[in-house]
């Protein structure tokens, strides 16, 4: 089975700056599109980024475009999400999932088929 293993959260006061990765554990990965999703207490999960498999296409939500930048490294099979100029709303989970395929009205998460646990971003002074 396998499993994505998110890391690099922690707690950032606004205006700050953090770098998540999302990389797979188990066997050998089939690489796909990746996405990241974010969940706050008593919401929903919502669509962060997307990237293709290339790495040459990304689509971003529109409260995070210009200041997040999703990136992935497919010799290091690892996916990255570099959120600068954090908010207090930007905390939360933030979780990785892997989907079969990517577009630009791709983004619920009940079409990935692979999911991490998420890792915890606070943004407070």
């Amino acid at each position: 089975q396998v499993q994505l293993i998110e890391s690099g959260g922690g707690l950032v006061q606004p205006g700050g700056s953090l770098r998540l990765s999302c990389a797979p554990s188990g066997r050998t990965f089939s690489s796909g599109a990746m996405y990241w999703f974010r969940q706050s207490p008593g919401q929903e999960r919502e669509f962060v980024a997307s990237i293709n498999l290339s790495g040459e296409r990304q689509y971003y939500a529109d409260f995070v475009k210009g200041r997040f930048s999703i990136s992935r490294d497919n010799a290091e099979n690892t996916v990255y999400l570099q959120m600068n100029s954090l908010k207090p709303e930007d905390a939360g989970l933030y979780l990785c999932a892997r989907a079969g395929t990517w577009g630009t009205t791709i983004m619920r998460p009940e079409i990935m088929d692979y999911w991490g646990k998420g890792t915890l971003v606070t943004v407070s002074s």
